[in-house]
């Protein structure tokens, strides 16, 4: 994996990172999402984090299946927009032909899978695609967030946990999705 760390214009902290497309590429890139995150002042435990997380593991594990090329990585970037409440996440592979749906699909109520786009589109202020030169994609979401733990020189962080659900809440919330 490699990783950068950089600090854009305006003070926009931004980390970047190359993952193999293999579903263990996809869990060490949620994983490093959750890690940035909290170097940013958003615990684990957070709504912001908990959002980011499974944000970046719908689009890389969407990247993994659907994006894979033999022997090529897909990418993570995050940025941070803190005057805007922003955080932009972008995973990019080199499936140039194979791109998301400009809206999350209706999959059958009893599928297995197809939910993943539904759940970005229902975190994400907006999501998209585009092309990537020189060959694949970027597919990326805009996720609100809250203010962070870290003491801010205008004033101190307001803080939310991440809502905990049981297997059976989970299933009903999915449901009332297929009707």
């Amino acid at each position: 994996m490699l990783t950068r760390t950089t600090t854009a214009p305006a003070e926009h902290p931004s980390r970047t990172a190359q993952f193999a497309s293999t579903p263990r590429g996809a869990h060490l890139a949620r994983r490093l999402a959750v890690q940035c995150m909290e170097e940013w002042g958003y615990p684990p435990v957070s709504d912001t984090s908990c959002s980011v997380a499974l944000v970046v593991a719908e689009l890389a594990a969407n990247a993994v299946q659907h994006g894979r090329t033999p022997g090529r990585d897909f990418a993570l970037r995050l940025t941070l927009d803190p005057a805007a409440s922003l955080l932009r996440i972008e995973v990019a592979d080199t499936a140039s032909a194979k791109r998301p749906p400009a809206t999350p699909p209706s999959p059958h109520p009893e599928s297995e899978s197809g939910r993943g786009l539904l759940l970005v589109d229902a975190l994400a202020v907006r999501w998209g695609s585009e092309p990537r030169r020189p060959v694949g994609k970027t597919v990326w979401a805009e996720l609100p967030v809250e203010a962070s733990t870290r003491p801010h020189p205008n004033g101190g962080p307001v803080r939310s946990e991440c809502h905990t659900h049981t297997l059976g809440e989970v299933r009903d919330i999915a449901g009332e999705w297929d009707t």
